[in-house]
């Protein structure tokens, strides 16, 4: 991300302005809905995620919500209920809702910019990456817990952990 660094030498930096900039750097599709919000898409390997990122300078938060498409049947709710619950127990940044009029699973984090913080292009892409990064991580949990008749535990059980090192 050093290369988006140089742009940004003056001190009335708008953090919406610097995730246009990330999007720009990674080529994801964007639309600058306001000046406080933009819109991207971000193409993962189970699908593509839909995000948003939006700046409120009253309450001085960064917001993300990173959603995808989640109809599950009725009779599995309560599973997948669960299964959150046991997903966010396992993260440490944001966590997931499910938005059940819109249909849609949702990874929410803000991040507090208070006392005139600034987020830097890094801050901006690890956040965006780490919400990929979980959706990616949990979503075939969420599939099987809602498809596959496995129990919420199971389901949780394939979420592969980070890989370290090298095969």
């Amino acid at each position: 991300m050093a290369q988006v660094d140089h742009f940004f030498l003056s001190d009335e930096i708008h953090p919406i302005d610097i995730c246009e900039s990330v999007a720009t750097h990674h080529e994801w599709d964007f639309d600058r809905l306001t000046d406080d919000q933009i819109a991207m898409a971000v193409e993962g390997q189970w699908r593509t995620y839909s995000m948003t990122l939006a700046w409120s300078a009253r309450d001085e938060v960064l917001r993300l919500i990173c959603t995808f498409d989640m109809d599950p049947p009725a009779e599995r709710l309560a599973a997948l209920y669960e299964t959150l619950n046991l997903v966010n127990d396992q993260v440490w940044d944001g966590g997931f809702v499910f938005w059940a009029p819109q249909r849609l699973m949702v990874w929410r984090y803000g991040l507090v910019l208070s006392g005139e913080a600034i987020a830097g292009p890094e801050q901006i892409d690890h956040m965006i990456r780490a919400a990929i990064d979980a959706a990616e991580r949990f979503y075939p949990s969420f599939q099987l817990a809602c498809w596959g008749d496995a129990t919420p535990s199971a389901a949780l059980d394939i979420a592969l952990s980070e890989a370290y090192g090298r095969a």
